[in-house]
């Protein structure tokens, strides 16, 4: 019962972690952005990029998809680094109907400057964990987040 004095010991721990979380989250967040900024970019506009390196030309819906954006948002994002030539449209060879963004010459250079130098921020940002830490943090991190993904009852204590 609330008021009498018992108490689930996992939940102030559950939300201390939840507070760390966000507030790392936040400090390293704002040092990517930063970095990102200087090339008049977004993170989400650095996103779609980057997976148009990595994987190549990409139906929207696959751009979508790897950026974790809205479709409407990826259409924005696309039309915004469209606009600065940095990513065209192309027509799909096995759909008519479908188009494909892809990297553009000017796109492909930036956005490997821009891999390079995000990289060194993102690494400076978390030094404050050493090489071993940092290996079993993103191990705790996937486990958290692969049981977080699955449907549960909130007030399980399980």
């Amino acid at each position: 019962m609330a008021g009498d004095g018992s108490r689930n010991e996992a939940h102030p721990v559950a939300l201390r972690l939840w507070t760390a979380l966000s507030r790392a989250h936040a400090v390293v967040l704002a040092h990517a952005a930063e970095g990102v900024a200087r090339h008049g970019l977004t993170l989400a506009e650095l996103g779609v990029l980057e997976a148009l390196h990595d994987q190549g030309p990409l139906l929207l819906g696959e751009v979508q998809r790897l950026v974790l954006v809205s479709s409407g948002g990826t259409t924005y994002l696309v039309d915004r680094l469209e606009s600065r030539g940095l990513v065209e449209r192309r027509e799909c060879p096995g759909d008519r109907r479908a188009r494909l963004a892809a990297l553009t010459p000017a796109g492909e250079t930036l956005v490997r400057d821009v891999l390079t130098e995000h990289a060194a921020r993102i690494k400076a940002a978390v030094a404050g964990l050493g090489k071993k830490e940092r290996r079993e943090a993103i191990r705790l991190l996937r486990i958290l987040a692969e049981h977080a993904s699955q449907p549960d009852d909130p007030e399980s204590t399980a």
